[in-house]
């Protein structure tokens, strides 16, 4: 196996924030060739942790796929100066907590409902494959939205129920800039709760009426990442995405390849199209299918 951070690339999308991006690259994997977390899912669509860093203070979101990944981090940040670091945590899926255990000495921030669900599937994420042991809790905890700042920038926390129940954005209103976690990916959303994308999609309405510039997300394509991020006409091919799913499936018929059904979107270049998606999209139909099409 490749050395667990050697495809490790740190980014400077903006002044003072900064994307440690991994993944998207053909033929490696991190962990293991056997099925996986780590390789078969976050890895191999790519993922990107980030950081708001202010003089010596700095706000890391989502502490990564592995412990190396989250030590990595935080060398970086040390090594900018940093001497205080405060950990948010997107929502309680593995790859974005994995590497909490570098952090247990910082101030690690979550939703109250991302805390629950940690605590209802900490046996299942401690013996998972690669396994995250032990399981580092949040040990602050908010219920709507929280305000921040970090050195100078005003930093805010906002819950959006998309993708899953506890997802929680940061938004920073002087750039208009949001980061957003899995609440938006490119080249397509995975629908982790099938029975709840009535919840997602009027929540994706809700997020596109912010006044929202770019967008950095967990999962996305690197060089744009690199360069600003997205538009927020990724909220419309998400929710775009949903709702068509949805009506498909609910009329029977036929769905085809992901790189068909989002062509609009792939072509307007709010979305770029990457074959691993594909898995992703499959997916999607099968839990959408099992929902609409149970009697």
């Amino acid at each position: 196996m490749t050395d667990m951070t050697s495809t490790l690339t740190i980014l400077e999308p903006y002044p003072g924030l900064y994307a440690y991006y991994d993944g998207r690259i053909a033929g490696v994997r991190l962990f293991s060739e056997g099925p996986n977390w780590l390789d078969d899912g976050a890895y191999e669509l790519g993922v990107a942790s980030y950081a708001i860093v202010g003089g010596e203070q700095a706000l890391v979101y989502d502490t990564h796929i592995s412990l190396a990944h989250a030590r990595a981090i935080r060398n970086h940040l040390e090594s900018l100066g940093v001497t205080s670091i405060r950990v948010v945590l997107s929502h309680w899926h593995k790859d974005h907590v994995a590497g909490n255990t570098v952090f247990a000495d910082c101030e690690i921030i979550a939703l109250r409902l991302t805390a629950e669900k940690l605590e209802e599937n900490r046996e299942r994420i401690e013996t998972a494959t690669p396994p995250i042991h032990p399981l580092v809790m949040p040990n602050r905890l908010f219920a709507e939205t929280l305000a921040l700042t970090v050195g100078e920038r005003r930093v805010e926390l906002h819950h959006f129920a998309i993708h899953s129940a506890d997802g929680n954005v940061i938004w920073l209103p002087e750039e208009r800039l949001l980061l957003a976690g899995d609440t938006l990916e490119d080249t397509t959303t995975f629908i982790s709760e099938a029975d709840q994308t009535a919840t997602h999609i009027a929540e994706l309405r809700r997020l596109r009426q912010w006044p929202i510039a770019r967008i950095l997300p967990a999962h996305g394509d690197r060089e744009r990442i690199a360069t600003g991020g997205y538009g927020p006409d990724l909220i419309d091919a998400n929710r775009g995405y949903i709702e068509r799913l949805t009506g498909a499936i609910s009329a029977g018929r036929v769905v085809g390849t992901l790189e068909e059904f989002a062509a609009e979107e792939i072509a307007s270049g709010a979305i770029r199209y990457f074959a691993p998606y594909e898995a992703v999209h499959r997916s999607n139909i099968e839990r959408m299918r099992a929902v609409l099409l149970t009697d």
